[in-house]
């Protein structure tokens, strides 16, 4: 066996920032905001600034300062449009990345559904790695479950749930009631102000649709 170190290509879940314009006050202003409502979700969580909207020069040195004063690690710059763009986002010290155009790597085997039988306390996390995950009780304010692949809560949740966390954009999230704090499906999200007052403290099922997150009534 080599005991030298190996440099292998992997593939992560990235939240990535989408700028409208080369206001970097607003942007930042927007992630502290971020932070402040999830800090368990988004407080030292890696992004990505996409740019390709963006017209006019942007200051990535105050950016990137920005980012990393809300709680977050400033990873990279995708979208920069011409070299100068790009030669100024490195002299930032960002990574100046863009989108992937090999094959979609084959998903990980699926491993046997995760049960937990308590309740999910709050400060307790619970993640089912290449998996399902089924909580047969409640999920408390300020606990969090994680799967790489559906979720599937037959209690109350109250905490954060987060299905689809390796990039499955088919998983779901089923609950018998919804007072979520924040509910994720392969890095897209929505915090408890997004939720429709219809769906609220209801049996619902959440997913994404065309990179499109919404709420389903379930009435068995």
């Amino acid at each position: 066996m080599s005991h030298t170190p190996d440099l292998k290509g992997s593939s992560f879940t990235l939240s990535v920032l989408h700028l409208s314009d080369n206001d970097v006050e607003k942007s930042i202003h927007f992630l502290q905001e971020k932070v402040t409502q999830a800090p368990a979700f988004f407080a030292q969580a890696p992004v990505v600034i996409n740019i390709s909207k963006v017209d006019g020069d942007i200051d990535f040195s105050r950016l990137k300062e920005g980012i990393s004063l809300a709680g977050m690690i400033p990873v990279g710059v995708t979208g920069c449009k011409d070299k100068r763009t790009e030669n100024s986002a490195s002299e930032a010290k960002f990574a100046v990345m863009s989108a992937s155009k090999s094959p979609t790597q084959a998903p990980a085997k699926m491993q046997p559904t995760k049960i937990v039988r308590s309740p999910v306390r709050s400060g307790q996390q619970i993640y089912a790695k290449d998996a399902d995950l089924v909580v047969l009780n409640h999920v408390s304010e300020g606990a969090e479950v994680i799967a790489d692949g559906s979720i599937h809560i037959h209690g109350t949740l109250r905490g954060r749930a987060i299905a689809g966390a390796n990039g499955n954009k088919d998983a779901v999230i089923i609950c018998n009631k919804l007072n979520a704090e924040l509910m994720s499906i392969a890095g897209h999200y929505w915090l408890t102000e997004q939720f429709a007052e219809e769906y609220w403290q209801q049996k619902v099922m959440f997913s994404l649709d065309n990179d499109s997150l919404k709420f389903e009534l379930l009435t068995i």
